[in-house]
């Protein structure tokens, strides 16, 4: 064999062996998992119950009536402050100042026979004591003044029940407060012989109202007198309210096979924003600890994929905690606060994509973010999130320029971290 033959033999070698080089290592960076990455921030955390509820006020009075007839006057409109006993509503007299003319005309003749039965009744008296009149005759006018008495006090009651309903006709407010529903207007003719119709609608204060709030069975043991709350409404969507429970109900309600019981949340509205009838959405402070690390809640659920490469030391071997299960894979908000710690596993992951794995109590959670205890991860560590999906990378980088520690902003198990 020539030296050229010879050289031509040995760069057609060294061409192979570079190129299954370079294809092997191609194969093993193809292979490495793309992390995604988050921290440990110390901070304060919050554990909350949510529920849904009502705003309404504190004591809500609806007016009626208690008799019939047409609507002559009215003299509020919605929104109108009354004062207790003031003249709010009048309706048309007529038929209750006939029925008063009638009683006293049934009264003058209920008198007359009360006047000559009493007469009669004192001269048998006389007569009878001289004994000029039998027993007979003396109990006939006894009886007989009885009964004109009685019929005079029966025309007498009907008078007052006329003259009372015709005070009826005037309608007055029972509380102070603010007129939130009128529901009749003038010329209406109202009927109160079964029930007596709704006029309208007063709210005593509105500067103080209560959320009627409907707590999950699962939850209400969480829910005591004076525990802070917060809400928002629709309208306000970028305010916290705040509030304090007042009440749980022992009444419970089943809709769709679903217990809940009623907590009744006290409301300060001075400034008037809050109007009866909003929906809030309000969360009870079950717990709450400051100034302690805190993760994503997603970092306790992640596991090392398939590939990944795990560091062999004694915190990687850890037994898992539970019954044959890793801490970490309880869903987020499970675990109601109050109670005990209980461990999980955070992972960090070095520039070589190897794991680690460290063992921590968690405590707290508000469903994002987790309080844990740790003796090894310290605020500001970078901890594993989740894996991006295959092939992904981060904005601005190429398949040759991937960095298995770059961050992703899509994909993923467990999601990106919620806000703190």
């Amino acid at each position: 064999m020539t030296n050229k033959t010879r050289i031509i033999a040995a760069v057609l070698t060294a061409t192979s062996l570079g190129a299954a080089l370079w294809v092997h290592q191609r194969a093993d960076a193809s292979s490495t998992p793309q992390y995604r990455l988050g921290s440990v921030e110390r901070g304060n955390i919050r554990a909350t119950v949510s529920a849904t509820g009502t705003l309404g006020a504190v004591r809500t009075v609806e007016v009626g009536t208690q008799v019939s007839g047409q609507i002559s006057a009215i003299n509020v409109d919605f929104n109108d402050h009354v004062k207790k006993g003031q003249l709010i509503a009048r309706i048309d007299p007529t038929l209750q100042q006939q029925a008063v003319q009638d009683a006293q005309a049934g009264v003058a003749r209920a008198q007359a026979p009360l006047t000559q039965a009493k007469l009669e009744y004192e001269r048998n008296k006389t007569l009878h004591d001289q004994k000029i009149v039998t027993d007979v005759e003396f109990n006939a006018s006894v009886s007989t003044y009885a009964i004109a008495k009685a019929n005079y006090t029966s025309a007498d009651i009907s008078l007052q029940k006329a003259r009372q309903n015709l005070s009826y006709t005037n309608i007055y407010s029972p509380i102070d407060g603010v007129v939130v529903e009128r529901a009749m207007d003038v010329g209406q003719t109202v009927a109160a012989s079964l029930s007596a119709p709704k006029l309208f609608v007063i709210a005593n204060d509105l500067s103080q109202m209560q959320i009627l709030a409907n707590v999950d069975e699962s939850d209400i043991g969480l829910i005591t007198p004076d525990q802070d709350v917060s809400f928002s409404v629709q309208s306000y969507k970028d305010r916290q309210f705040t509030g304090k429970v007042k009440q749980v109900r022992l009444n419970s309600t089943t809709v769709n096979n679903v217990v809940s019981y009623t907590a009744i949340i006290s409301v300060q509205n001075q400034d008037g924003k809050l109007l009866p009838g909003m929906t809030a959405t309000a969360k009870f402070v079950t717990g709450s600890a400051d100034s302690v690390l805190t993760v994503p809640t997603t970092a306790l659920r992640f596991t090392p994929p398939a590939g990944a490469v795990p560091v062999d030391s004694a915190a990687a071997k850890a037994r898992p905690t539970g019954a044959g299960r890793p801490a970490g894979a309880r869903p987020a908000g499970t675990r109601p606060a109050g109670a005990g710690a209980t461990r999980g596993s955070i992972w960090t992951v070095d520039a070589n994509g190897v794991l680690q794995k460290h063992t921590v109590r968690t405590g707290l959670t508000d469903g994002s973010r987790t309080q844990i205890d740790s003796k090894d991860l310290n605020a500001g560590a970078a901890i594993v999130l989740g894996t991006q999906q295959a092939g992904a990378a981060a904005p601005g980088a190429t398949a040759a320029t991937k960095n298995p520690l770059q961050p992703a902003t899509t994909g993923g198990r467990g999601g990106p971290p919620g806000p703190f």
